[in-house]
């Protein structure tokens, strides 16, 4: 076997081991409790669920349960659908022939023939549920390890920084950011690095008086130990490594609930202020990712250990929740805006406009998946 093939097999093996598991992994995980979201409040509310599947395209392998449900998994593993009794797709698109010929008692178990409420309940299941694994991963991780944190205290000013001309010094403790608390380093290394080219009010404490400084974060490319290049703000500040400023805080159950909770609640709101930015033109779409960073980024930290892996499943599918509760159609955003019409009118939309409206939310999907797949390629020429 020559040198060049030994290679090949080496790189492949690496693809398939350290990127392509552990982002099928972290993705069945997400797509598995998001379906299960709607399948449990679908069987609660009475409504007859056929299809149960973790993927698209051709069934691999499953299985019948004793309600007649088709639980499986499908070749294409980017996602899966729960397909109720009516569905004409996995969309949950009514079969008008099949709506128009039930009886009664099919109608009763019908997704289609039930109260807009239950309705709304069911496609809202599927985000939540994403929401509860996301707090269910960091509470568990702040259970097992604690979170290490370091108060925000300044050890050293870069000189020619934002910081030195905002007039920063050492010994500094950051006490709030435009009004908002700042209890650790990390808590203001984020609101900085998401602000880049802002201009931001702190208040610090300088020899037990409280003084206030304007500072406008500098826009600064980064890369991290994976090569990854990040686009964020930079004042120019180091922590202090002072043993009194660095501790590692243990929780119990409901503290560690509640801390995760404060963390998806962050990356909820952070995301809507990035895309707000976006929308204004103050932030670049360059850091939207898709399908194949996420994949890169899945083998990244499988790479550090479990626990980082499963912090990086936590994030995604706060991540996935939320996307999905946009007001698209096709996604369960855009049922749920649908059914809020419908809940105001008394009565649905006519097939033909939701048949136009899926179309549109169709072609807005596919223009964002290739929006963030040639933003990944980009990504990784530029890497």
């Amino acid at each position: 076997m020559s040198w060049n093939l030994v290679e090949h097999f080496n790189l492949l093996g690496h693809i398939v081991i350290g990127i392509i598991l552990p982002f099928l992994f972290v993705l069945t995980i997400i797509v598995f409790v998001h379906e299960l979201g709607h399948f449990l409040v679908a069987r609660w509310c009475g409504i007859k669920v056929l299809v149960f599947s973790v993927g698209f395209g051709p069934e691999l392998v499953g299985f019948n349960d004793r309600h007649g449900t088709r639980w499986k998994i499908s070749a294409i593993p980017l996602g899966g659908y729960v397909k109720f009794f009516g569905d004409e797709n996995v969309a949950s698109v009514p079969d008008a022939n099949a709506v128009a010929a039930m009886n009664t008692d099919e109608r009763r178990v019908s997704f289609f023939h039930q109260p807009v409420a239950a309705r709304a309940a069911v496609v809202a299941a599927g985000p939540i549920a994403n929401f509860l694994l996301a707090i269910a991963i960091f509470a568990t991780i702040f259970m097992l390890y604690g979170k290490q944190e370091t108060t925000a205290r300044i050890d050293s000013v870069l000189p020619g920084s934002a910081a030195e001309t905002a007039g920063f010094q050492s010994g500094d403790l950051v006490l709030s950011i435009d009004g908002k608390p700042i209890d650790t380093f990390k808590d203001m290394q984020e609101i900085v690095a998401l602000n880049p080219d802002v201009s931001l009010t702190f208040v610090v404490e300088r020899g037990g008086q409280k003084v206030t400084l304007r500072a406008t974060p500098k826009l600064t490319e980064d890369r991290d130990n994976f090569g990854n290049v990040y686009r964020i703000g930079r004042l120019g500040l180091s922590q202090t490594n002072s043993p009194q400023d660095v501790k590692t805080r243990k929780f119990g159950p409901l503290g560690a609930i509640e801390e995760a909770a404060k963390q998806t609640w962050f990356v909820v709101d952070q995301t809507f202020a990035y895309l707000g930015k976006v929308v204004v033109g103050r932030a670049s779409t360059d850091q939207l990712g898709g399908p194949l960073r996420i994949a890169q980024m899945s083998g990244q930290a499988a790479s550090l250990g479990f626990s980082t892996l499963m912090n990086w499943a936590g994030l995604i599918s706060v991540s996935i929740g939320l996307l999905n509760l946009f007001p698209i159609p096709l996604l369960d955003g855009g049922h749920l805006l649908f059914y809020g019409i419908e809940a105001i009118r008394g009565r649905p939309l006519s097939e033909r406009v939701q048949e136009f409206g899926f179309r549109i939310g169709l072609a807005l999907i596919v223009m964002l998946m290739i929006f963030t797949v040639w933003n990944d390629l980009s990504h990784f020429r530029s890497s």
